[in-house]
C-alpha cells in the first residue's frame, strides 16, 4: 500500500472515532446532565423520654373525698378520690340536683327571673314543720311574691329547707311528684349512685357517690342561673334583706360554688368548685371537687383547701418542642448536607404524670431551598392532658440542600 494511501485510511479510522466519540458524547452528555439523580433518605435519631411529675393529691385522712376537671355540661375528668365511693349522705348538697331538676321543668330565660311565686298559708304550714325538724329554713309569710330565681337564690345560698318544699311543691304540685321526676332526671342522666328521698336533704336517705357529685357540680355551674347563684357570696332579697351563702369559702383560693350540707348523718360536707390557673400556660380550669364526713367546719374548710391547692400544684406545661430543634438529618450521595428542624414550637399542659411520644417522618429529597416543608412531627401525650393528647408540628430544611453539580452527574454514569 502506497504511503499516500496508508496515510489516508489512518486519517479516515481518526476522523471516524472522532466522530463516534462527538455522538457519544453528544447523546451520553445530555443523558448524564437531564437524568434523575437519587434522593437523600431522612436520619432521624429516636427522641429522648420525656415525661411530667406525678402529683399526689391531699386528700382528707377521714370521710370521702373526689376532684376533677369540669369540661362543659356533665363531662367531667376525674382525678382523684379518696374514701368511700359508694353512696353516701349528702345533707343540703341535695338541694343542687333539687335545682337542676326544677329548672329542668321551669327554665328561667336568660337574663331572666322566671313567673312569680305567691307564698300561702300552705308555705308557712312548711316553714312551721321544718322548724320543728330541726332542718335549716328562712321566714315566710302569706302573700309574699318572690320570683322563681330569688326562691332558688334563698334555698342555694342560705340553704333553706321550707323553700326547696314551697320550690318543688310550685313546680311539680307535690313532693311525690317532685321525686318521681327527679329520680327519671337521675337515671336519664346516668347518675346511678344517686337517690333523693326529699327535696333537702335532711333525710339521709339523699345519697351520693363522689363520681356522681362532680358531675352535678359540673351540670350546675354549665347553667346560667345557677352558676351565678352559686358564686354569690350576699344577694339582696325584697322583704328578707341580705342572704348570705352558707358556703364562707367563696372568693377563697379560686372557689365560686358550689352547696354547703351538714347533718348529724351526713357531717360537714362540701360541694365546691374554682378556677385556678394551670401550669406555665396561664390557662384557667375549672376545677370541681367535694368533701363529704368531715367532723366540724374548720376541718372540712383545711380539707377543701388541701385538696384543691394539691390539685392545682399537679398542672405543668410540658415543652415538647422548639422551633429550630434539631430533628434529623440529609447526606446526598454527592455530599451535600442540611438539618431536618422543626418549623414551629409546641408545648402542652398536663396533670400530674403523663408521658410523651414523638413520631417524625420526612420524605425522600435530592435538594431544597432552607425553610421546605419535608415532613411532619407528631407528638402524642398519654395521661391527662388540657389539649387533644395529639399535636403536630411540620419539618423544615435548616438550610439549602445543595443538588448534584455537572461532575459529579458526568462522573456517575450508572446512578
Amino acid at each position: 500500500m502506497s504511503p499516500s494511501r496508508a496515510h489516508y485510511r489512518r486519517r479516515r479510522i481518526v476522523v471516524g472515532s472522532l466522530l463516534v466519540i462527538v455522538a457519544l458524547l453528544g447523546t451520553y452528555v445530555p443523558v448524564a446532565l437531564l437524568s434523575p439523580v437519587p434522593a437523600a433518605t431522612a436520619v432521624i435519631p429516636e427522641a429522648a423520654p420525656l415525661a411530667s411529675t406525678p402529683v399526689t393529691l391531699a386528700t382528707p385522712g377521714t370521710g370521702a373525698s373526689a376532684i376533677g376537671i369540669a369540661a362543659g355540661g356533665a363531662d367531667v375528668t376525674a382525678l382523684g378520690t379518696s374514701g368511700s365511693a359508694d353512696p353516701l349522705p349528702i345533707a343540703s348538697i341535695t338541694k343542687s340536683i333539687t335545682a337542676l331538676v326544677v329548672l329542668d321543668a321551669k327554665p328561667i330565660p336568660e337574663g331572666g327571673d322566671g313567673p312569680e311565686l305567691t307564698m300561702t298559708e300552705a308555705d308557712t304550714a312548711i316553714l312551721q314543720a321544718t322548724i320543728a325538724a330541726g332542718g335549716s329554713w328562712a321566714s315566710v309569710y302569706p302573700g309574699q311574691v318572690l320570683s322563681e330565681r330569688q326562691v332558688i337564690e334563698i334555698m342555694m345560698l342560705e340553704s333553706a329547707n321550707n323553700y326547696s318544699v314551697t320550690l318543688t311543691n310550685w313546680a311539680f304540685g307535690s313532693t311525690a311528684a317532685y321525686l318521681a321526676a327527679a329520680t327519671t332526671w337521675l337515671a336519664d342522666h346516668g347518675l346511678t349512685g344517686t337517690t333523693v328521698v326529699d327535696t333537702s336533704g335532711l333525710d339521709p336517705g339523699s345519697r351520693s357517690a363522689t363520681a356522681d357529685l362532680l358531675t352535678i357540680a359540673s351540670m350546675v355551674l354549665a347553667d346560667p342561673v345557677l352558676g351565678t347563684i352559686v358564686g354569690t357570696a350576699t344577694d339582696q332579697v325584697p322583704q328578707l334583706g341580705e342572704i348570705e351563702n352558707t358556703n364562707t369559702l367563696i372568693g377563697t383560693a379560686g372557689i365560686d360554688g358550689v352547696k354547703t350540707g351538714t347533718t348529724d348523718e351526713a357531717g360537714f360536707c362540701l360541694l365546691f368548685s374554682a378556677d385556678v390557673s394551670a401550669g406555665a400556660s396561664g390557662q384557667t380550669v375549672q376545677l370541681v371537687g367535694v368533701v363529704l364526713g368531715a367532723a366540724g367546719e374548720d376541718e372540712l374548710h383545711a380539707a377543701v383547701l388541701a385538696l384543691l391547692q394539691s390539685a392545682q400544684s399537679g398542672f405543668q406545661t410540658l415543652p415538647l418542642v422548639n422551633a429550630g430543634d434539631v430533628i434529623g438529618s440529609y447526606t446526598t450521595p454527592w455530599g451535600a448536607e442540611a438539618d431536618i428542624v422543626a418549623g414551629g414550637s409546641l408545648s402542652e399542659t398536663v396533670w400530674s404524670q403523663a408521658e410523651v411520644a414523638r413520631e417524625a417522618e420526612a420524605r425522600q429529597v435530592s435538594s431544597g431551598a432552607s425553610g421546605t416543608e419535608v415532613g411532619t412531627a407528631r407528638y402524642t401525650v398519654t395521661g391527662t392532658t388540657l389539649g387533644g393528647g395529639e399535636l403536630t408540628v411540620p419539618l423544615t430544611l435548616s438550610e439549602e440542600l445543595d443538588g448534584p453539580d455537572a461532575w459529579w452527574k458526568l462522573t456517575h454514569p450508572f446512578r
